[in-house]
């Protein structure tokens, strides 16, 4: 018998994945839609909003922004390799460097 299937409210992924990013000093990458992505920073004050395919909207920026709490967030852009990916600071957020080899705390 398989296990139920429990749907978990978008705002309720976001702030487990932020709260990740706090504990743990490890980027959490969560598809919040279809070709929408969002890669939130160790600490959780940042995150970087991509598509693989086009560009994501300010708009969905601005609602995760709300769903993490984020008070008066700057929003830009960042040009990678292959990527343009919509980049979302709270004001004052520290640089958090990523943890190397940190548990993922799962377990």
């Amino acid at each position: 018998m398989s296990n139920p299937t429990v749907t978990v409210p978008i705002r309720e992924a976001l702030r487990y994945a932020q709260g990740r990013a706090e504990r743990l000093a490890r980027t959490q990458q969560l598809e919040i839609g279809e070709d929408l992505f969002v890669r939130i920073a160790p600490g959780g004050r940042k995150f970087l909003l991509f598509c693989l395919d086009g560009e994501p909207d300010r708009s969905a920026a601005e609602a995760v922004a709300a769903a993490l709490g984020l008070r008066n967030p700057a929003y830009g852009w960042h040009q990678g390799a292959t990527l343009r990916s919509l980049t979302v600071i709270e004001e004052g957020a520290a640089d958090v460097p990523e943890a190397a080899g940190a548990d993922d705390g799962d377990s």
